[in-house]
């Protein structure tokens, strides 16, 4: 890890001193921290170039051999130990969450604790391995498939969830037995670097390392010798990245637009726990509800029971602001560009980079809310003349990442679920995960697969042998 770089906002404000003592000598490229929830500075980074980036890489490379050559067993105590070391210092990684990102405490806390368990989930599916396909499928000789680490990887991952992203990325990948360099985003650069250095205790030199800086830094993590990109972030910088791999794997989550088919029949808790799931994280989300779905006799019932749970969800209370000016300026264009002629704000704070809960409701299909990912505590909501134009509107955008069904009809709940354009569909809920299932995006939304034991084989590869008897 490198020594300049910073794990706690009190570090990172004294880098500010440091750096201004110098003089007439600045870095090739320093990044201004500060905290979403005042705009107050809270320190500095120096971004990651050339140099650094070898070095980093070359640490992973130097310990994939020792690390690849451990048991599975092995490897399952030092993820635990890992794991150990995230909760005994829970508070701390949730107060560096915080600096970064703005969430409310409990959100904070609760993702940590998420984090800890995904390691401790990858350390035991380390040990169960993929089952290997032996037998005897030519006369006289045997095969079987071995599945290997793929080598070095380099996770680049978002803001909306620093610490929790990154271990989706390197838990599984350092299970199966590869190393990982993980670039967080420039803006929460925090309980990554912490992530990394207590990798450095419990997994060894070099097994995890955190490269921290900007957009270049992560462009120059591609260009560098890792085998494979896991990135999670936005479809454009995802093509990019693609692009730039070559014919190396790459791993893409690029987020979601995600629709909520709610039909006449919806439970009486719709509502609110859509209003909940929403709100989350300030709807900085991949996977939130955004846009739903209703058919007409049921259309102004929904309005009035979303802008009424809306109303209970109050910015600056139960949720955090949007993380960057970059990200509150594009929310407040797709907002102002919008067609709707309803458009209901929620009691909250709405000053500096929050934003209050809002409904958008008698607006076009083309709406630019509607077809692009807002990515902030906002709900659509879209008239049906039937069961299958909602389905047509539901799936009639390029992203395709998660959906969720509202009925009390079981039967009708699965047919529809089934017949949505999405890697992850819930009924009757929404943002219900867990490390045992698969989360994964379709169409623009990416491809390959986070969270349960399939996850291991995004960053493995087969090997057949075959022996002459």
């Amino acid at each position: 890890m490198d020594p300049t770089t910073t794990t706690t906002p009190t570090d990172l404000t004294g880098s500010i001193g440091s750096i201004g003592s110098i003089g007439s000598i600045k870095p090739a490229a320093l990044v201004e921290l500060t905290d979403p929830r005042t705009g107050a500075a809270r320190g500095a980074l120096e971004a990651a170039r050339a140099p650094r980036v070898a070095e980093a890489v070359a640490a992973a490379r130097a310990a994939t051999a020792p690390w690849r050559a451990l048991t599975p067993r092995e490897r399952e105590r030092r993820l635990d130990a890992l794991a150990d070391l995230v909760e005994q210092h829970l508070d701390r990684y949730a107060a560096l969450e915080q600096a970064g990102t703005g969430k409310p405490e409990a959100e904070a806390l609760g993702e940590v604790r998420e984090v800890a368990d995904l390691f401790r989930f990858y350390a035991g599916a380390a040990r169960t391995g993929s089952a290997p396909a032996a037998g005897r499928y030519l006369p006289g000789h045997e095969s079987w498939v071995r599945w290997e680490p793929i080598g070095v990887v380099g996770a680049i991952v978002p803001w909306n969830y620093p610490l929790l992203m990154a271990a989706w990325r390197c838990a599984p990948a350092l299970a199966a037995g590869n190393t990982v360099v993980v670039k967080p985003a420039e803006t929460t650069p925090d309980s990554v670097a912490l992530l990394a250095e207590h990798a450095a205790q419990t997994l060894g030199e070099g097994v995890l390392g955190a490269l921290l800086g900007d957009r270049e830094t992560g462009r120059l993590l591609v260009a560098s010798g890792v085998d494979m990109v896991a990135f999670t972030g936005s479809a454009a910088a995802g093509a990019d990245i693609a692009a730039r791999a070559g014919h190396r794997r790459v791993s893409l989550e690029l987020g979601g637009n995600s629709p909520v088919l709610v039909l006449p029949d919806a439970p009486a808790h719709t509502w609110t726990a859509l209003a909940a799931a929403c709100t989350y994280n300030a709807g900085q989300s991949c996977a939130a509800p955004a846009r739903v779905i209703t058919l007409a006799e049921n259309y102004e019932q929904a309005v009035a029971g979303l802008t009424a749970a809306l109303a209970e969800r109050r910015a600056g209370r139960d949720f955090g602001p949007l993380n960057n000016p970059d990200q509150a300026a594009r929310y407040d264009r797709l907002v102002a560009a919008s067609a709707a002629k309803r458009s209901v704000a929620a009691p909250g704070r709405s000053d500096g980079l929050w934003r209050p809960a809002r409904l958008l409701a008698d607006l076009p299909d083309d709406d630019p809310t509607v077809l692009e990912e807002v990515f902030g505590p906002v709900l659509t909501v879209q008239r049906a003349a039937g069961l299958d134009d909602a389905l047509a509107l539901a799936n009639g955008v390029p992203q395709a990442l998660a959906a969720s069904v509202w009925t009390s009809d079981l039967s009708t709940g699965l047919d529809l679920t089934a017949r949505l354009d999405a890697g992850e569909t819930w009924l009757n809920c929404h943002l219900a995960q867990s490390a045992e299932l698969p989360h994964s995006g379709r169409g623009a939304s990416g491809h390959g697969t986070d969270l349960s034991a399939l996850a291991l084989q995004e960053y493995q590869r087969p090997k057949t042998v075959t022996a002459r008897l």
